[in-house]
């Protein structure tokens, strides 16, 4: 599996906002992380579509977690911006392949699915954040 460049982002700003609290900007996260500010801002935005993130409009506002980072699954923020994220067609589907009837990978393949997806449900944002002064240490380098 490799994720989106969206996925990568939205991942990244929501640790980013569990290490400081409080709000911040899509500039702040993209200035921290060298990447771009539109890309972040959408992002942000299907973040806060989801519920994961509040954005506050006017002088003061910004972006900040909408719940706990312990309740944060990485699994289920990987699913909601991923979507299908079957390894192949036939482990979703039905009468997809000629080999169906006896073939044995669809059902290996169906197991790592759910090992992965079950891992990964397992880590919440609680467990990925890094400490504040690392990441204070990469914004002044």
């Amino acid at each position: 599996m490799r994720l989106t460049t969206q996925t990568d982002y939205a991942l990244r700003t929501l640790m980013f906002l569990a290490t400081f609290g409080g709000r911040a900007t899509s500039a702040q996260i993209a200035g921290l992380f060298g990447i771009s500010a539109n890309h972040v801002a959408k992002v942000v935005n299907q973040l806060a579509r989801l519920g994961y993130v509040r954005s506050i409009r006017g002088i003061g506002g910004g972006i900040e977690l909408a719940c706990d980072p312990s309740t944060v699954q990485i699994g289920k923020v990987i699913e909601d911006f991923e979507g299908n994220m079957h390894l192949l067609e036939c482990v979703d589907a039905e009468n997809v392949c000629a080999i169906e009837q006896f073939c044995k990978l669809k059902g290996v393949l169906a197991k790592a699915e759910r090992l992965q997806r079950d891992y990964l449900n397992s880590v919440t944002l609680a467990d990925v954040v890094p400490a504040k002064n690392q990441l204070n240490q990469v914004a002044h380098d």
